[in-house]
Order: C-alpha cells, then sequence, then structure tokens
C-alpha cells in the first residue's frame, strides 16, 4: 500500500529531486522543492497575467505603473520618482514606460505645482477605466488558479509564503 504522498501527481521538480538523489543522495533537497516549485509558478503566472493584460493593450510593466497610480487613490497623481521607487525601477525604465502610456492617452505628465522643477503623473478618465478592467481580469486569472486549494489551504499557504519571504529578505 502506498502512503498520500507516494500517490500525489509527480512535477517536473519531483523528476529533478530524484535526478539528484541518484546522483548526490547526500544533498538535501527540501529547498529546490519548495524554491523550484515557487519559481515555476512564478513563471506560470507571469505568463498568464500578461496574457490577461495584453488584451488591454497594455503590458505587465505597464500594467504595474497604472495599478501604481490607481492604488494610489484619488487624484490618482505620483511623481515619476515616486512610480520609480514604488516600482523598483530606474527613471529611465519609467520615462519609457510613461512615455507609451501618454502616447496612448493613458496618463498624462504635468508640472508639480507644488515644485517647478517636477512633474506629476496622472491617469486620464481613459487610463483609470482600463486600469480597472484589467486589474479585474487579473484578479480573475489569479482566483482561477487558486482554485484548486481550498479557502484554508489557500489562507495556510499565503500565511507560510509571508513567513518565507520575510525570513529570507532579512536574511539577504
Amino acid at each position: 500500500m502506498s502512503t498520500p504522498a507516494e500517490q500525489r501527481r509527480k512535477d517536473p521538480v519531483d523528476a529533478i529531486v530524484e535526478q539528484w538523489a541518484q546522483v548526490r543522495p547526500d544533498l538535501d533537497t527540501a529547498g529546490m522543492e519548495v524554491f523550484g516549485r515557487v519559481y515555476r509558478l512564478a513563471r506560470a503566472m507571469g505568463d498568464r497575467m500578461e496574457r490577461a493584460y495584453a488584451r488591454y493593450g497594455v503590458s505587465r510593466g505597464e500594467f504595474d505603473v497604472l495599478a501604481t497610480l490607481r492604488r494610489s487613490g484619488e487624484p490618482y497623481t505620483l511623481s515619476p520618482r515616486q512610480l520609480s521607487g514604488a516600482l523598483m525601477l530606474t527613471t529611465g525604465g519609467m520615462t519609457g514606460r510613461l512615455d507609451k502610456l501618454e502616447r496612448a492617452g493613458l496618463l498624462r505628465r504635468s508640472p508639480d505645482p507644488h515644485d517647478r522643477r517636477g512633474l506629476q503623473v496622472t491617469l486620464t478618465d481613459e487610463g483609470l477605466r482600463l486600469i480597472d478592467q484589467a486589474v479585474g481580469a487579473g484578479f480573475a486569472e489569479q482566483a482561477a488558479a487558486l482554485s484548486a486549494l481550498d479557502g484554508e489551504r489557500a489562507a495556510q499557504l499565503a500565511d507560510l509564503l509571508r513567513d518565507l519571504l520575510f525570513a529570507t529578505e532579512r536574511q539577504g
């Protein structure tokens, strides 16, 4: 009779772990079992999110700019520096995204009334409409993927990942 663990479906990470067990049985592969799956999951979901946002004519990076403005609350305005900091982008990388989104009519740049040298970036009405639709599509993709777990297991996974993230960021 097999155990519940043996009855589980095998995934590509299992195959890699089994290969390492054959050639290097001295290695502790517990980390690979977790982080290999986290990496593969992040890539797969990233691809799904990219496709969801593409239906609205924006890339994931452009979505991130629009979503950051939307989350900032009315009047949906931030400085380019605030956006760069929130998204961990260089100012050069941010400029390219802002240029494209401004050309598409999804945001506008204007002088900062409190700083003669500064700019403000604000969602347009069209940008607000688009981001509200795109974020709904993105959350729907995430909910569909998460439906593989019941609510209690999903909450447990979120808690475990939070703990691991805190520990990993403190060590790094």
